[in-house]
């Protein structure tokens, strides 16, 4: 069993900073990509940015520039760092990784629960 868990969202004024974080646990060898989503009332969840065990990153255009993907590879965790936020960033973020559970063969997708971020004055 894995599990995936989100912290650091809340509300921000237009142009402050968030740093969302996520901790997976539990029955894991190893974990390849991770990544976060976000989901904006009325619209479909999306690709916000994503890393590769190798370090490798890419962001969804609307925030390029201004967003910053990491993780710790000894802790698990995923880290986005949103700069310059705007109120179209208000939405539920999704944590996510491809991993493969101890004894498992393959790799699997696991979701956090979900995260709100609103930006607003």
């Amino acid at each position: 069993q894995v599990q995936l868990v989100e912290s650091g969202g809340g509300l921000v004024q237009p142009g402050g900073s968030l740093r969302l974080s996520c901790a997976a646990s539990g029955s894991i060898f190893s974990i390849n990509a991770m990544g976060w989503y976000r989901q904006a009332p009325g619209k479909q969840r999306e690709e916000v940015a994503h890393i590769t065990s190798g370090g490798s990153t890419d962001y969804a255009s609307s925030v390029k520039g201004r967003f910053t993907i990491s993780r710790d590879n000894a802790k698990n965790t995923v880290h986005l760092q949103m700069n310059s936020l705007k109120p179209e960033d208000t939405a539920v973020y999704y944590c996510s990784i491809h991993a493969q559970p101890l004894g498992a063969v393959g790799t699997f997708a696991y979701w956090g629960q979900g995260i709100q971020v609103t930006v607003s004055s």
